[in-house]
C-alpha cells in the first residue's frame, strides 16, 4: 500500500511542477512581464519552463528522479524568497510556505 501512496504523491508533485510550467509557456508575456517587474530578468523564463517541464515530467517517469526533485526543491526555495518574500502580506507568507512545503516534499 505504501508503493500505491507513494506513486500518488509523485504524480501529484509532478503535476504541480507540469501544469505551473504549461501555464507560464501559454501565458509567456505576461509572465516575463512580472518576473521583470519582481527584479528577475525575464529572459530567464525559458529555463523555467523547461525546468518545470521536464523536471516534473521526470519525476513523474521516474527519470533521473533524485536530481529533477533537488532542482525542483531548490527552484521552489529560490522562487519563493525572489516572489513571495512580503512576510507582512499574509497571501505571500502562504505562497512562501507553499513553496517551502514543495520543497521539502520534493
Amino acid at each position: 500500500m505504501n508503493h500505491l501512496y507513494a506513486l500518488l504523491g509523485r504524480i501529484g508533485l509532478s503535476l504541480i511542477f507540469i501544469l505551473s510550467g504549461w501555464s507560464k509557456l501559454t501565458g509567456y508575456e505576461a509572465t516575463q512581464q512580472y518576473m521583470d517587474a519582481m527584479g528577475v530578468p525575464g529572459a530567464m523564463l525559458p529555463l523555467v519552463i523547461a525546468l518545470e517541464i521536464g523536471g516534473g515530467l521526470a519525476v513523474l517517469a521516474g527519470a533521473f528522479t533524485r536530481r529533477a526533485a533537488l532542482a525542483l526543491a531548490l527552484f521552489s526555495l529560490a522562487a519563493g524568497m525572489l516572489f513571495h518574500a512580503d512576510l507582512a502580506d499574509q497571501n505571500q507568507f502562504i505562497h512562501l510556505m507553499k513553496n517551502v512545503a514543495w520543497a521539502v516534499a520534493s
